[in-house]
């Protein structure tokens, strides 16, 4: 046994001095990182090496916990006969926390991780359209820096970043402050393996540097698993590791900004709540400073939209009958909601809860894009996808009917991408 012990200590004691090498290598590679941030192949470089470094250390303990797990094997068969003898009173101290458990009172808590709404005016919507030709510069932005262009990845046109490739929407009067006071931004990005964040600005990073506009103050960069934000905060998403960035993969993401208060969420959970934003935004940048195609890097972007936001839900039913969404959104050509889709569904969910002489028909439009006929199918079908979402989280059929309109009922042009962004929505209107 003694043999034991002192084999158990040194091996404890071999542990230790390993460790605390490996956290003098961890400062001296944080050290080597900071001094050479600008070369973006020793940062990707750096960051291998802390997974290796990691998974060692994780070994290393795992290991040693098997070992003392055999060697404590006897003395756990030789501390059961002692055991057995106490565990009538065990079981009766078992019964004293039990009651004094069920005394303890029970918490209800409701917390939502995903409330994001979008904004009801568009302001700028780019997809890119399927118009857009292949292997040009995409027609709706500006470009700063680097080198982008339309691609077509499954099917879907999209925006691939070859080189860096810093974009801002083209729009006029680009260098003045064009976000309002409250507005939302969406777009979908894919990472590839071995990529690494992309940046966004909450400012036009070409057009509106001048006296008054933080440049670069206003940035977040933003990973599958994580936001940082000015001012420091950084947030990860609770069910992702870096093992979720193995792969490449699409990612949605949602920043909402009302008079102030800034909330960023990735896919449906929010990870970023601040209440009071330092900085004013004005206009919007993105920037995947690590896409490198020559090393098989690119970046891709689609989805982009910005919008204003407009009147609580609640206060638009009773002032105009009815509630305007262009934010449930469905899978191109199909019925099928996509997960970003359920903040606006949960407010209208929570309506009709706390008001239960609502009741609403649930009405799908589209644009003017493909034939009539299918334009019709697909909207009703839409329509009535969403209400038995509702149904399903607990509205009463009878407060809920749907119809759709196809796109007879516009309400805007079909001209432009944002006009055709507006006319593709879900009314919900009182009846």
């Amino acid at each position: 046994m003694k043999t034991k012990l002192v084999i158990l200590f040194a091996l404890l004691i071999g542990a230790a001095s390993l460790q605390a090498q490996v956290d003098v290598d961890v400062k001296g590679k944080v050290t080597n990182q900071a001094d050479n941030r600008a070369n973006k192949h020793t940062d990707n470089a750096i960051d291998k090496g802390f997974d290796k470094i990691e998974d060692g250390v994780k070994g290393l303990f795992k290991k040693r916990k098997n070992k003392k797990g055999e060697d404590d094997s006897a003395e756990d068969e030789n501390a059961q006969t002692q055991g057995n003898s106490t565990d009538s009173n065990e079981n009766n101290q078992g019964n004293n926390d039990a009651e004094v458990a069920d005394n303890t009172p029970q918490m209800d808590v409701q917390w939502s991780k995903f409330d994001f709404v979008p904004g009801d005016n568009i302001i700028f919507e780019d997809g890119p359209s399927a118009n857009e030709e292949n292997g040009e510069f995409p027609s709706r932005w500006d470009l700063d820096a680097g080198q982008v262009e339309i691609a077509s990845v499954n099917g879907e046109a999209v925006i691939m970043f070859l080189d860096g490739g810093k974009i801002i929407p083209y729009l006029k009067n680009s260098d003045k402050d064009y976000l309002p006071e409250v507005f939302t931004i969406e777009f979908d990005f894919y990472k590839p393996a071995g990529g690494n964040r992309i940046t966004v600005y909450l400012t036009d990073q070409k057009n509106q540097r001048g006296e008054g506009v933080y440049d670069d103050a206003q940035d977040m960069d933003i990973t599958p698993i994580r936001v940082d934000a000015p001012g420091g905060i950084t947030a990860e998403h609770s069910s992702r590791d870096a093992s979720y960035c193995d792969i490449g993969r699409w990612t949605h993401v949602s920043i909402a900004y009302t008079k102030g208060k800034l909330k960023v969420y990735l896919d449906d959970t929010r990870l970023i709540n601040i209440p009071h934003y330092e900085f004013n935004p004005t206009g919007f940048t993105f920037y995947p400073y690590w896409a490198d195609a020559a090393e098989d890097l690119p970046y891709y972007a689609k989805n982009f939209r910005i919008a204003e936001g407009g009147v609580k839900y609640y206060d638009r039913a009773m002032q105009d009958g009815k509630i305007v969404v262009n934010g449930i959104r469905f899978d191109v050509g199909k019925a099928t909601l996509k997960p970003e889709s359920m903040g606006p569904i949960n407010e209208i969910y929570d309506l009709m809860d706390k008001n239960p002489e609502i009741s609403f028909s649930v009405e799908g439009h589209t644009d003017s894009d493909g034939n009539d006929e299918t334009n019709q199918t697909l909207s009703e079908e839409r329509a009535k996808t969403v209400m038995n979402k509702l149904i399903e989280m607990g509205i009463d059929k009878s407060r809920l009917k749907s119809t759709g309109f196809g796109e007879s009922k516009p309400i805007a042009g079909n001209d432009s991408a944002e006009g055709k962004a507006n006319n593709r929505r879900v009314e919900f209107v009182k009846f």
